[in-house]
């Protein structure tokens, strides 16, 4: 509880410049149980001048010396793991199995990813007589978001600090407080002062001036895309660097060869992880014309094998969602689902009828979505889950590629050749077949109105570099 009211800026817990406070709900009995400070522009000043001084030393440093700090971090995030879990649980209701084996294993997959990551980077590399050498950035705004809250900050900060920058984090408002433990980890591992700060506060006060800063050389924003499109125009103003993952409409074709019986299970369980709160989750089923029905039986007992609960209980699979604001979002779009003529196959309006309070949504399956229904279009991030009709593969990859996103996509066949030749067609930064394995490897972002830049190991490393050729550097 001591830091909650506290940032960290320059290696130290400080309080806001003016102090302002905000409410924590947690979203299982939409009750407050702690509070933060919010920041201002005065603190966000502090923040990235810190980062701006420290840069320079912190930018010298060698690759081994950045090993070292983040093998450091991983140990005590570690010794954390547990308290990790418990906060992202109650700030945003995840149950807490969820948040042990997705929540907070994805923070610790994603450093060792960047530890790894890091060891075969290469900073420089000899063509003829010129010398070209990737050099950090500079100071880096890391604005993220309350539903992956740690997969989100260690895909920013660990590269961010292997490449040699120094940051300014500012997580969800929202789910805050993992934010905040991730912070005294951060402390904990000796993390040279200012060159990783936090502070907290909402986006138009903190995360939009962070955006404009004219010391802020780059700013990485996971968010809606809404709030995506703000920070790209504040951020132009000064000409930085932009890294973007946005929102989703993610398809999930079923090719008619598939185990369809598998394939539908898994979709569904697939978009209804996380309590459907996922910018990646296989939100739009496409399904063979002439299999609808059989697909909408499949996905309405799996919709309802996901018990609905306290996510303190280790049995409960689906928790609430985060907000007030998502549920009311999530039940007028289930409400236009429904007077837009699509078929209600399970779930509905309104909580299930064992809860009384809390945001908890009903597990919802939509059949014979239709182009341009409202559910077919727009992000609904909760538990529903929207089947359309194809007539080949063809019409399918048309209707995939229909929409404003392009984060991700899905492909189910027993044909592996016939499924790469569909997912060659997809437009979107990462295709997956088959219900693979997380890679933490594999680079991920969006095309289009999803965003711009790529996180993971690597490919998030290259994004926090600049390139510079010494021409005349000589044989």
């Amino acid at each position: 509880m001591s830091n909650h009211l506290n940032f960290f800026i320059d290696g130290k817990w400080v309080a806001p410049v003016v102090p302002a406070t905000l409410d924590v709900i947690d979203p299982s009995t939409e009750e407050a149980y702690t509070r933060i400070s919010v920041g201002s522009k005065a603190d966000v000043d502090k923040a990235v001048a810190a980062a701006k001084a420290a840069f320079p030393s912190f930018s010298q440093t060698s690759k081994a010396e950045r090993l070292t700090l983040l093998k450091r971090i991983l140990e005590i995030y570690n010794e954390r793991y547990e308290d990790i879990a418990q906060a992202v649980s109650q700030e945003m209701g995840a149950p807490i199995t969820w948040a042990r084996e997705a929540q907070a294993w994805a923070g610790r997959a994603h450093m060792e990813a960047t530890i790894k990551a890091l060891e075969n980077y290469e900073f420089s590399e000899k063509r003829g007589g010129t010398m070209v050498v990737k050099e950090p950035i500079g100071v880096c705004a890391l604005i993220t978001p309350w539903n992956w809250p740690l997969n989100q900050i260690v895909c920013k900060v660990a590269p961010a600090i292997a490449a040699g920058c120094t940051v300014v984090l500012k997580p969800s408002e929202i789910a805050p407080i993992s934010g905040i433990v991730f912070s005294e980890v951060m402390e904990a591992a000796g993390t040279p002062k200012g060159v990783y700060n936090m502070i907290n506060g909402n986006g138009p006060d903190v995360g939009q001036i962070m955006a404009g800063h004219p010391d802020v050389d780059m700013v990485s924003f996971t968010g809606s895309t809404r709030a995506g499109i703000i920070v790209a125009k504040t951020a132009a103003e000064t000409v930085k660097r932009v890294a973007q993952e946005l929102g989703g409409k993610s398809a999930n074709i079923v090719l008619p060869d598939a185990d369809f019986e598998t394939a539908v299970r898994k979709g569904v369980e697939g978009c209804f992880g996380n309590s459907g709160q996922s910018c990646d989750a296989p939100t739009r089923m496409l399904v063979p014309a002439s299999r609808h029905d059989e697909a909408l039986a499949i996905a309405k007992k799996a919709a309802e094998a996901h018990n609905v609960g306290d996510p303190r209980s280790e049995d409960t699979r689906l928790g609430p969602v985060v907000s007030n604001i998502q549920y009311d979002k999530i039940q007028r779009l289930i409400e236009a689902g429904i007077k837009e003529g699509a078929t209600l196959v399970t779930g509905g309006p309104g909580r299930p009828e064992h809860l009384n309070r809390g945001y908890y949504v009903r597990p919802t399956v939509f059949g014979h979505v239709t182009s341009g229904m409202t559910i077919e279009k727009e992000e609904i991030f909760g538990p529903v889950l929207s089947v359309i009709s194809y007539n080949d593969d063809d019409d399918a990859v048309k209707i995939a590629n229909d929409t404003v996103y392009g984060l991700a996509a899905y492909v189910q066949s027993q044909d592996i050749d016939r499924a790469r030749k569909v997912a060659g067609q997809l437009r979107a930064g990462q295709v997956s077949i088959n219900y693979p394995e997380w890679d933490t490897f594999a680079p991920f972002g969006g095309y289009k109105q999803s965003g711009n830049g790529r996180e993971y190991a690597d490919w998030a490393i290259h994004d926090f570099l600049e390139v510079k050729g010494i021409i005349g550097y000589g044989a």
